[in-house]
């Protein structure tokens, strides 16, 4: 309860929650539409930003934000130029960017955190953070909530979304924007290299248990919240790292998912 109840830990709780909704959220359309890498992409992009902030004496958030965003954009175009080999985008502007970070964070080793980026350091969130954090939020649930239909069709027919006149290249920019944005704000919660983790395995346990796109979308959100809470809490009990924490609770619910649809199809 004294853990509970001290200042850093509700911060961390409450960027936790948010970023337990949304990172999720998007990582179920990058699970739909077989994106599922974007997410480690545009992590280590983000990982160059924050440190090029830190260089230049600038919101390191804020620089990593830049940088994903300008990455994103860099996919769109690397698939459209090769549509065929659509993956290559993804491993090319990620050798870029854990390039250009390994260079910048040399640069600053002097004054500059690796580790709390690389891993999350969700007890040093403070208030800037937090309203980053809760605007990109407000911002990703306003776009789903008021584009799911049209998100739904993107994801599972890009084809069929094309031929009924959606703007297809638009959407695929703004779901890569969305997705920049949350990598950005949760680098500091769980980490550049844990990052995908939080938004790749609460859709792969959707898909064990939901049967509608609108299941999918409430299971990936609970399932979130759970393991970031859940993570929160036996982290701080424990005394161990949060967001690896978190992401081992999370495949500790995807094994037990397995499990139990195994269970079911033996006993039919």
């Amino acid at each position: 309860m004294e853990i509970v109840t001290s200042e850093f830990f509700q911060r961390a709780l409450i960027g936790g929650v948010l970023i337990g909704i949304t990172a999720p959220l998007m990582g179920l359309f990058l699970v739909l539409r077989r994106l599922s890498m974007i997410g480690d992409t545009l992590s280590h992009v983000a990982i160059a930003g924050v440190a090029l902030g830190y260089i230049i004496g600038v919101y390191p958030i804020a620089a990593g934000l830049v940088f994903a965003i300008a990455a994103s954009f860099a996919i769109e175009k690397l698939r459209k130029a090769y549509k065929t080999y659509a993956e290559l985008s993804l491993a090319i502007i990620m050798s870029g960017g854990i390039a250009l970070a390994s260079l910048l964070f040399t640069m600053g080793r002097s004054f500059m955190d690796v580790n709390s980026y690389l891993f999350g350091s969700i007890y040093t969130l403070d208030s800037t953070d937090l309203y980053t954090i809760g605007g990109v939020t407000l911002v990703v649930l306003l776009v789903v909530g008021l584009q799911a239909k049209e998100l739904f069709l993107l994801s599972f027919d890009e084809e069929a979304a094309s031929v009924s006149g959606l703007p297809v290249r638009i959407y695929n920019v703004m779901i890569s924007v969305l997705t920049a944005l949350v990598i950005s704000v949760a680098i500091k919660i769980v980490g550049a290299l844990l990052v995908s983790a939080l938004l790749t395995i609460p859709a792969a346990c959707s898909l064990i248990i939901a049967r509608s796109f609108k299941q999918s979308i409430m299971a990936v959100v609970i399932i979130g919240e759970l393991a970031v809470i859940g993570g929160l809490m036996i982290a701080g009990v424990w005394n161990l790292a949060p967001g690896g924490t978190v992401v081992l609770l999370l495949i500790a619910i995807l094994l037990v998912l397995l499990l139990f649809r195994r269970s079911l199809r033996l006993g039919g």
